[in-house]
């Protein structure tokens, strides 16, 4: 098992070009949020814009549009029926799940984004949630693109349960990542303390972070900076290393918050606003 470092993620994270454009710092849609869960589609595309992202669209139920145009008025909303007729490959990277519910409409659009989309997909909470609540998680190896999976270890034995491949207990941390990912062909970042995240050949910890991250919405940021990366065209990196850096830059924020905040009061959403700073610390 690999530690990431400063020197890794500095390596990842490199100068923008002087000419760079929207276009090609990355076009992201965001999947999330749903009645009582706007927060999640909130945070998830504060992740993706405090991380570089160039376009961000996040596609959620019509009454939680003005929610969303007042939180993150840099984003822009489109509604799920949009969404399920749009042609998805304009994007370069996709994030669905959080917030989303796991009724019949929801897997019928993550359905549509796993047969129609060839590019990096990053499947966090509900969206993980549907996948087993309808015994759809090993259609994932038919993908052609990059997927990525976010689960705590909680949604981590679920997928297990669902592969018939044993429990967190059972394997142990990073015997459960590498299975998952080995099961799914994806890269699969298992949450918590000393996040580890394995592309079933190499896996990697990341050392940041502290305890004033457990808190609600934190993983929701997480997805967002994951997307974000993935998407952004003049970064080098494989995807394996772009998912790490964007667990070692999340936990950094986290980092940064609890130095201004503390511990106790923090919030995701203060884990939000520290995400540029994260990167501006490299």
């Amino acid at each position: 098992m690999k530690q990431i470092t400063t020197d890794f993620v500095q390596n990842i994270i490199t100068t923008r070009p002087a000419d760079m454009h929207k276009g090609q710092a990355g076009r992201v849609l965001i999947i999330a949020g749903s009645r009582g869960m706007a927060g999640a589609a909130v945070l998830a595309a504060r992740g993706t814009l405090y991380s570089g992202a160039g376009l961000v669209k996040v596609s959620v139920p019509d009454e939680l549009f003005t929610i969303l145009q007042i939180s993150v008025p840099e984003a822009m909303c489109i509604d799920r029926e949009e969404a399920a007729k749009a042609d998805l490959n304009v994007y370069d990277a996709i994030c669905i799940g959080p917030g989303i519910g796991t009724e019949e409409e929801a897997m019928s659009l993550l359905y549509r984004v796993l047969n129609d989309y060839s590019g990096p997909l990053v499947i966090d909470a509900d969206g993980i949630n549907c996948l087993c609540k309808y015994s759809a998680l090993s259609e994932i190896k038919e993908r052609d693109g990059i997927t990525v999976f976010t689960p705590h270890p909680g949604e981590a034995d679920r997928m297990l349960d669902i592969l018939s491949a044993g429990s967190c207990r059972e394997l142990g941390r990073e015997g459960a990542v590498t299975m998952l990912s080995e099961k799914t062909s994806a890269i699969v970042l298992l949450k918590g303390p000393q996040t580890l995240i394995s592309d079933g050949t190499d896996t990697y910890v990341n050392p940041t972070g502290n305890p004033g991250m457990a808190t609600g919405g934190s993983g929701d940021v997480l997805s967002g900076i994951i997307t974000s990366l993935l998407a952004q065209k003049h970064l080098t990196a494989d995807p394996l290393d772009r998912v790490c850096a964007a667990a070692f830059l999340h936990g950094v924020a986290g980092d940064i918050a609890a130095e201004n905040i503390g511990e106790y009061g923090m919030t995701s959403a203060d884990i939000a606003d520290a995400v540029a700073s994260a990167f501006n610390a490299l």
